[in-house]
């Protein structure tokens, strides 16, 4: 298959050299040069949690003129690049080819959808982790599921397609019909984490260790549970129980935001804490400490 990752972050990267890996054609599709450069000349450099270390190759560019036609994009840039992104995967696919986006945050399949037509779209969210080590390296800081599914009820067939090419790579997927209620669960575990460690520098165990950590991730996720009742998504189980479990399961690891905010770039704060302020909005639901952590965040980076 024919694959192009548009956004070859930490794990666009990891995505794409594991498809590489089991034969497919995959081009890494990035902005930054020195990265693309790196891998072009070298291959791209992942180190394993295990200590483990390879090398792989693969093709990387900056110039979606480069890339011929493609079966499948995988979007993984930050949210709000999503609607470029859109535009891209639209010029390098036909009316029938597929477009993944496995980014964090809620608002990504719709904005694909403004120019997509919605049957090719599929979302989901995946359990693996990566850190970006510099130009042409990585660290694949943990391994888990990734659950797709159709953004539109004629899309079922092409997630099955992009499962069976994911299961050759050794990417455990599930497809499953109702991918909006995955999502709000992986949304409402962002929630409790991401804002709180970027803002305060820690790491994302670290909030197990003080009761007010504790209490600020139950109280946000508390709101966000709220608001997605009001939206009429069912909130299985006890989501604080489940943010706090991959709280101590990534202990170690910094969040997505918190990288963001070490390295100054953008985070994706409006598509996580801020997707609920908005939904809270209309649906007349208080939200006030997913607004002050919203809040915080976006004055954080708008002084970097």
């Amino acid at each position: 298959m024919n694959i192009t990752v548009i956004g070859a972050g930490a794990m666009g990267s990891l995505f794409g050299a594991l498809l590489a890996e089991a034969g497919n054609t995959v081009t890494l599709l990035d902005i930054r040069r020195d990265h693309v450069d790196a891998v072009n000349a070298n291959g791209l450099f992942i180190e394993e949690k295990a200590g483990v270390r390879r090398i792989v190759r693969i093709q990387a560019t900056t110039e979606p003129d480069r890339i011929g036609p493609t079966d499948l994009s995988i979007v993984f840039v930050k949210s709000t690049h999503t609607a470029m992104a859109a535009e891209t995967a639209a010029r390098l696919s036909g009316k029938t080819d597929l477009v993944l986006t496995l980014q964090n945050g809620m608002g990504n399949a719709d904005t694909l959808t403004e120019t997509l037509d919605p049957s090719q779209v599929i979302a989901g969210t995946t359990s693996h982790g990566a850190t970006f080590l510099g130009p042409g390296a990585i660290h694949h800081a943990g391994k888990g599921d990734t659950v797709i599914g159709p953004w539109a009820t004629a899309g079922m067939s092409g997630a099955e397609r992009v499962a069976e090419v994911f299961h050759r790579a050794n990417i455990v997927t599930r497809v499953v019909d109702d991918v909006r209620t995955v999502l709000w669960a992986k949304l409402l575990i962002n929630v409790g984490i991401n804002a709180i460690t970027a803002l305060t520098g820690i790491k994302n165990g670290q909030i197990l260790e003080l009761e007010s950590s504790r209490q600020l991730s139950r109280k946000a996720v508390e709101e966000a549970m709220a608001v997605a009742r009001a939206q009429g998504i069912d909130v299985d189980g006890d989501p604080v129980e489940k943010v706090f479990q991959v709280a101590a399961a990534t202990g170690p690891n910094r969040s997505s935001m918190g990288q963001d905010v070490d390295n100054c770039r953008l985070t994706e704060i409006a598509a996580i804490n801020g997707f609920i302020v908005r939904l809270a909005e209309t649906a007349g639901v208080p939200v006030p400490v997913n607004r002050t952590l919203t809040a915080l965040v976006e004055t954080l980076q708008a002084h970097y």
